[in-house]
C-alpha cells in the first residue's frame, strides 16, 4: 500500500464498504462523543469522517492530536446508520473505523481557525495567508480561478488564437510614473521595467506576421490599491487580431466571454446579445462608462420641464449658463416620503446640499404629485415630467441639476443607491454591454494642455483627416470597454498603424516626432514595413474570477495578494537590501527625512 493513501479525503463511497483504506490529511476537527472521538479528516479534496473508539490502536494517538495536526489513519470502510447520513458530504454515506493512527507534523496553537471560516482581520489572514488558504471558500475560490483560466485558454485556441509568451524585463512604458524598475547590473544607471501591459509586443506580433495572439498576461503596476484593483501585479486575458475591424473583435470574444461566464455562473442568466452603448450615450443614461445593467433605471434629460418654470433653483441656473440641464432619476417603487428622505439625506452625506425630488400617491382616485419640487412646478409640469419617464402610482423621481460634465459622476452614483433603496438590482444575472466611441483625447487642465483620453496607441475615427482638420476633444477612438455588473472587466482597440497618423497623434499632446521615434522606436520602426491593419483588448483575469465567485474583493480569489498598503505580509516585501547588492547594482539611497 502506498505510505500514505489508498484515497483521498473524497473518494469513499457506500460501495467502498467492508474495505481498508488508507488516507492522510490534516486534523479539520475533533470531537468526542461519549469516550468515542470523532476526527473530520481534511484533504484537498474533501473530508471524511473518522471514528477512533477506545478499543483501537491509534486512540491514545487521537486523543493528542489538534486542529491542523497532520495524520495518517489506516481503517475499515463502514457504513453510517441511516439517522447519520451526512447528505452535505460526498462522503457522508460511510465512516472509517480508525485501526492505526500516524502523526506526519504536529501543528503549533493556531492564529486564526481554519475550521469555521470566522471573520479575522485581513492582515492575520495575509501573515498566516497559508491558514487562510486551507479554508473552504478560498480554497475554493482559488481551485475555480484555476479552472475559469483553463477554460478561457481552450476556447481561446478553439477560435483560432496561438499563445505566446511575451518579456518580463522590458523598457519603461508612456505611464513610466507607475512602472517597476529594475536596475541593470551590467548597464550601470540604467533600468528594466516590468510592463504593465504587453500592448507594444503584441501589436510587434502582428507585425511579425502572427496572425491571432493570446496570454495570460502578468501585468505589474505601481499604484494604490482598490477593491477590484490589486496592489503590484495581476492577470489579464490579453489578445490581438491582425486584419479586423472593431466588430470584428466584439464578434470574436462576446461568444467567449459570454461561454467562460455561462460555464462557470451556478445558474445565473448571462446576457446573450451585448448592447453597443456609446460613450457619451452611458453618461447621460448610467452617469458611468461603466454600467451595472441589471440596474433597471436609465437617466432622462428633463430641463425643458424646469425652464422658466416656478422653481427657481433649477429654473435660475438654466437662465444663467447654457450648459446647465437638469436630469431625471426615475425609481420604480420608490414613492414614499420616507423613501425620498433617505435618497435625500444620503445626497447630504455625498457633500450635496440635497436631493430635489416628485412621488405619485393617489389622492381622489387622480395622481398627485407630492413634494417640494411638484409644488413649486406645479401639476402641470409635473404630470408632464410622469409621462415622459412612465411612471405610475407609488413611483418617484430624483432630479440632479448643473454642467453635466461636473455632476454625471453624482448622478450615478444616484442612480445606483436609488436602485439598491428600492431593491431593483437582479443579483442573478451577468449583464454584459460594449462601451464605445471614446472620446481620443482629454482636457488636462493641471498641464494646461490636451492629453490622450484612453489608450495612446488606438486609432482615431476619421485618421490622419481628422487629427489635421477636427478640434481635438470632438475626435472619437476606435475603442470599447466590456462591462458586467458596473465594473470593467476588458478594454481594447483598434490601432493605429500608420506611423504619419501615430506621429501626428502623440503631437497633439505636446510630444515631438524625435521623441515618439525615441519612446516607441521598436513599433515605430515595425510601422515602416508593412503593418497590417489590426486591434485587441485585454480582459482582467482577477475581475472576472472575482464576479464568477461572488467575491466582493480580488484578495479572495489570489493566491498571495499584498495588503493595501502594497506589503506582502507573508514574505516581508518589500524589504531593505543589504549595501554590497546597492553597490554591485551602482545604487545610492536618497531617502526622504523622517
Amino acid at each position: 500500500m502506498h505510505p500514505y493513501r489508498s484515497h483521498t479525503c473524497a473518494d469513499l463511497r457506500a460501495s467502498d464498504v467492508g474495505n481498508t483504506t488508507r488516507l492522510s490529511g490534516w486534523v479539520h476537527r475533533v470531537r468526542d462523543h461519549g469516550g468515542v472521538l470523532f476526527v473530520d479528516l481534511r484533504d484537498h479534496y474533501g473530508i471524511t469522517q473518522v471514528v477512533v473508539d477506545p478499543d483501537s490502536k491509534g486512540f491514545a494517538t487521537a486523543e493528542s492530536v489538534r486542529s491542523e495536526w497532520v495524520i495518517r489513519i489506516d481503517g475499515d470502510v463502514k457504513a453510517r446508520s441511516e439517522e447519520t447520513v451526512n447528505n452535505n458530504l460526498p462522503t457522508g454515506a460511510i465512516e472509517v473505523y480508525a485501526r492505526e493512527i500516524e502523526v506526519l507534523s504536529a501543528a503549533k496553537e493556531l492564529p486564526m481557525p481554519v475550521f469555521g471560516e470566522l471573520d479575522y482581520p485581513e492582515d492575520i489572514r495575509l501573515t498566516y495567508r497559508f491558514l487562510d488558504l486551507r479554508r473552504e471558500t478560498l480554497h475554493a475560490n482559488i481551485m475555480k480561478r484555476t479552472a475559469i483560466i483553463a477554460d478561457m485558454r481552450q476556447r481561446m485556441n478553439s477560435a483560432g488564437f496561438n499563445e505566446f509568451s511575451t518579456p518580463i524585463l522590458t523598457a519603461s512604458s508612456p505611464e513610466g510614473a507607475r512602472d517597476f524598475l529594475v536596475p541593470s547590473r551590467i548597464h550601470p544607471g540604467e533600468f528594466y521595467a516590468l510592463p504593465q501591459a504587453p500592448q507594444q509586443y503584441k501589436q510587434l506580433i502582428m507585425m511579425s506576421g502572427f496572425d491571432r495572439y493570446f496570454q495570460i498576461a502578468p501585468c505589474f503596476r505601481d499604484e494604490d490599491p482598490r477593491a477590484d484593483r490589486l496592489p503590484g501585479e495581476f492577470y489579464q486575458l490579453d489578445l490581438e487580431m491582425s486584419f479586423v475591424e472593431q466588430e470584428d473583435v466584439l464578434t470574436t470574444m462576446e461568444p467567449v466571454i459570454t461561454e467562460v461566464f455561462e460555464a462557470f455562473a451556478d445558474g445565473k442568466k448571462v446576457t446573450k446579445n451585448w448592447p453597443r452603448i456609446p460613450y457619451k450615450e452611458a453618461i447621460r443614461k448610467y452617469g458611468t462608462d461603466k454600467p451595472d445593467l441589471r440596474n433597471p433605471i436609465e437617466m432622462q434629460d428633463v430641463t425643458e420641464h424646469f425652464r422658466d418654470s416656478g422653481f427657481q433653483v433649477f429654473a435660475g441656473m438654466i437662465e444663467r449658463d447654457s450648459k446647465v440641464e437638469v436630469w431625471a432619476i426615475p425609481a420604480k417603487g420608490a414613492g414614499s416620503r420616507k423613501h425620498c428622505d433617505r435618497m435625500n439625506s444620503w445626497a447630504q452625506q455625498q457633500g450635496q446640499p440635497g436631493m430635489g425630488y416628485i412621488f405619485w400617491r393617489e389622492l381622489e382616485g387622480n395622481f398627485d404629485a407630492a413634494g417640494p419640487i411638484a409644488k413649486n412646478i406645479g401639476g402641470e409640469r409635473s404630470e408632464a415630467i410622469r409621462n415622459q419617464l412612465g411612471l405610475e402610482l407609488g413611483d418617484a423621481v430624483f432630479f440632479a441639476a448643473g454642467d453635466p460634465a461636473k455632476f454625471s459622476s453624482f448622478a450615478g452614483e444616484a442612480r445606483t443607491r436609488a436602485a439598491e433603496e428600492g431593491g431593483l438590482i437582479d443579483d442573478d444575472a451577468f449583464e454584459f454591454c460594449w462601451i464605445v466611441d471614446f472620446p481620443f483625447y482629454e482636457w488636462d487642465e493641471e498641464n494646461k494642455k490636451v492629453d490622450f483620453g484612453h489608450n495612446p496607441f488606438s486609432m482615431p475615427k476619421g485618421g490622419l483627416e481628422a487629427l489635421e482638420n477636427q478640434d481635438p476633444l470632438t475626435i472619437d477612438a476606435m475603442q470599447y470597454d466590456m462591462v458586467c455588473n458596473g465594473f470593467e472587466i476588458a478594454s481594447g482597440g483598434i490601432r493605429n498603424h500608420l506611423p504619419d497618423t501615430m506621429v501626428k497623434a502623440f503631437e497633439l499632446t505636446g510630444l515631438s516626432k524625435d521623441t515618439v521615434e525615441e519612446r516607441f522606436g521598436g513599433l515605430y520602426r515595425a510601422f515602416q514595413y508593412g503593418a497590417p491593419p489590426h486591434g485587441g483588448m485585454a480582459a482582467g483575469v482577477d475581475r472576472i474570477v472575482m464576479l464568477l465567485c461572488g467575491a466582493k474583493n480580488l484578495r479572495e480569489v489570489t493566491m498571495f495578494p499584498m495588503n493595501q498598503q502594497a506589503n506582502d505580509l507573508l514574505m516581508g516585501a518589500p524589504g531593505k537590501v543589504d549595501a554590497p547588492q546597492l553597490k554591485d547594482l551602482h545604487i545610492k539611497l536618497n531617502l526622504p527625512k523622517e
